[in-house]
């Protein structure tokens, strides 16, 4: 089994509220999205076209992520904000959980596992040392 690896990166803030530290504060992180597909390969096979790789996860995952303050439509708090954030024309996006980066890798994985065969696990940097990895 040979497992490739596609990194993108966008801006974004979040919050995460009824967080007992300080990401209880609006804040914005630079994320890295490491997104790895594998595949039996075998000669000159390749599991994937990086730059085939890199489109999709562009699509799904930059395009609609890049510079918007991510928030949590349960939490009315966040909710509030991101109204305020709407009506100056700035951009939001809208998930019915809590943006840590351990709930956005599940979920990149899962929005990208549709459109990328073999996908294998999709990791989400907050910070250079930090991390969390979905796999199935």
């Amino acid at each position: 089994m040979t497992t490739v690896t596609k990194t993108v990166r966008f801006d974004a803030a979040h919050i995460l509220t009824n967080h007992r530290g300080l990401c209880k504060n609006l804040h914005g992180h630079t994320y890295r999205v490491d997104v790895s597909v594998s595949a039996d390969c075998s000669g000159d096979d390749m599991v994937i076209d990086f730059k085939d790789l890199k489109t999709v996860a562009n699509k799904v995952i930059c395009d609609r992520f890049d510079h918007a303050f991510i928030f949590n439509s349960l939490s009315p708090a966040e909710c509030e904000i991101a109204s305020v954030v709407e009506r100056h024309g700035m951009r939001t996006v809208s998930i019915p959980f809590r943006s840590t980066a351990e709930n956005l890798a599940r979920h990149f994985f899962n929005e990208l596992s549709g459109a990328v065969p073999g996908l294998a696990s999709v990791k989400v940097w907050e910070t250079a040392d930090s991390c969390a990895e979905y796999r199935p």
